[in-house]
């Protein structure tokens, strides 16, 4: 399949169309969506009448953006007008926003097709795509195994060749982890840099949207689009989009990159041979390797566990069957509240709705969510001493490669365990990205992990494409 980049140099130059580059993807999914289960609603119409736009404003020498004609899968907790928007959940089944999320409005205006909508975990709410309301969405390159989670229809748009470029949201690792298990690249940004107006919350403190695609260059370009203030989400950066494709072949001469035990002790032998071979790819390119501990990575598991479903228990207080979504009729409100969250939220969504209001109940607030707060402060320290000492961090992304079905959905912490090198990243706020290098069990890709401090996104794209080329990708 052609990078979004060319794509969008094809498109421009009358090479190909933004039409005939939808039909591509259209035939793609027709062929692979009912194995796979990756599109929960594929917008035919809306996508045709979208790409034969792009192509008469290019027939007229208009200049219709960096992403022209390029088409591009949307995880199913942003909203977009009029199309269903479900968060893989039965209690928003059918509901269709009144208004795009920011970051919809942004691909568009830099000319992309938007195809269709991805499954996910229901609200966000897993790591293996099992969670969704709507069946789970399997790995393409096996497709027994899960493709990962939350972001899992997204990264698997990507893997299957069905679109070159998708975005994803990550609370905990949701753009990460299935980026490793489908061996894409895939982005968390810092905190603030992408608007997550119209995004719908799971953990506000914490979710991210960022891209999945097959090549550094194209998360480069997807984030410069996504990125930049916007004045309706009041925690982002008021800032202009960082430029980021110009500085992927910077390269990491001179730069120190730290070798965190804690970011990948506990995981598969693979996965720790692919880490330390990808520590000394970046040494043959210039860069100090230092190894380093950050011991109090060892508590964010836990505190993100508390914090998370706390936040998920207030967010997820507006599902009550009276403004929108599903509505079980019962003899009165509350009755019909009940009945509606029973029979609308899956079995992992009232899990943490539960373990969250029991960590803000009266008794227990400071016991639990205070602490885990004061263990997130002392993340974030660690984690600015550490930047004190290098330019950015490397690690593992996920413990194991993609794994089979069933094989950890009856142990909830089995599961958990999976976002442990990605989740002290969301915790802190800074960006961090994973990058295919190398392989593991059943020649299944490993997805290596680097990280850095706020608004370094520019640095970590430029060690990713130093990897990304040691890996033997053009």
């Amino acid at each position: 399949m052609k990078s979004a980049m060319q794509i969008a140099a094809d498109v421009r130059s009358g090479v190909s169309s933004a039409s005939a580059e939808l039909e591509r993807t259209l035939a793609v999914v027709e062929q692979r969506n009912a194995e796979l289960n990756v599109f929960l609603y594929v917008d035919v119409d809306g996508a045709r009448a979208a790409a034969s736009v792009i192509d008469s404003r290019i027939a007229r020498g208009e200049n219709v953006g960096a992403l022209a004609g390029v088409p591009i899968a949307i995880k199913d907790n942003l909203c977009q007008v009029g199309i269903p928007t479900t968060c893989s959940s039965k209690i928003l089944e059918g509901w269709r926003p009144p208004y795009n999320a920011t970051v919809l409005d942004k691909v568009i205006a830099a000319g992309a097709v938007p195809v269709g909508k991805t499954n996910l975990d229901e609200f966000a709410m897993g790591s293996s795509t099992e969670n969704s309301a709507f069946g789970p969405t399997r790995n393409p390159l096996d497709p027994s195994r899960v493709p990962g989670g939350s972001s899992g229809g997204s990264a698997a748009a990507v893997a299957a060749d069905m679109t070159s470029i998708s975005l994803g949201s990550d609370t905990g690792g949701s753009i990460r982890q299935p980026a490793a298990l489908c061996g894409l690249v895939g982005v968390k940004p810092t905190y603030g840099l992408v608007s997550r107006y119209g995004l719908i919350a799971f953990a506000s403190s914490l979710d991210q949207i960022g891209p999945f695609s097959k090549t550094v260059t194209d998360s480069a370009l997807l984030l410069e689009v996504l990125a930049g203030h916007d004045p309706k989400d009041s925690t982002s950066l008021p800032e202009a989009a960082p430029s980021l494709v110009v500085h992927v072949d910077d390269g990491v001469a001179g730069k120190r990159i730290g070798l965190v035990r804690e970011l990948y002790q506990g995981a598969d032998d693979s996965v720790v041979a692919s880490v330390h071979a990808a520590a000394q790819a970046l040494r043959a390119a210039g860069a100090e390797i230092v190894e380093m501990s950050i011991p109090e990575l060892g508590l964010t598991l836990s505190a993100y566990y508390l914090i998370a479903p706390a936040e998920a228990s207030s967010n997820l207080a507006r599902f009550d069957g009276v403004r929108y979504g599903l509505r079980v009729k019962a003899d009165d409100v509350t009755a019909m509240m009940e009945a509606t969250r029973t029979a609308g939220f899956g079995a992992e969504v009232k899990r943490r709705i539960m373990l969250g209001t029991y960590a803000l109940s009266a008794g227990y607030y400071d016991a639990y969510y205070g602490q885990a707060l004061k263990v997130r402060t002392l993340t974030i320290d660690a984690f600015a001493r550490a930047y004190q000492q290098v330019d950015l961090l490397l690690g593992a992304t996920t413990p194991s490669v993609a794994f089979a079905f069933g094989d950890k959905t009856a142990d909830p912490m089995a599961m958990y365990l999976n976002d442990v090198f990605t989740i002290p990243t969301n915790l802190a706020g800074d960006p961090a990205l994973s990058v295919p290098f190398g392989t593991g069990e059943g020649n299944l890709p490993v997805g290596v992990q680097l990280l850095g401090p706020g608004r370094s996104e520019a640095q970590l794209f430029a060690a990713a494409r130093v990897l990304e080329i040691a890996d033997g990708r053009p």
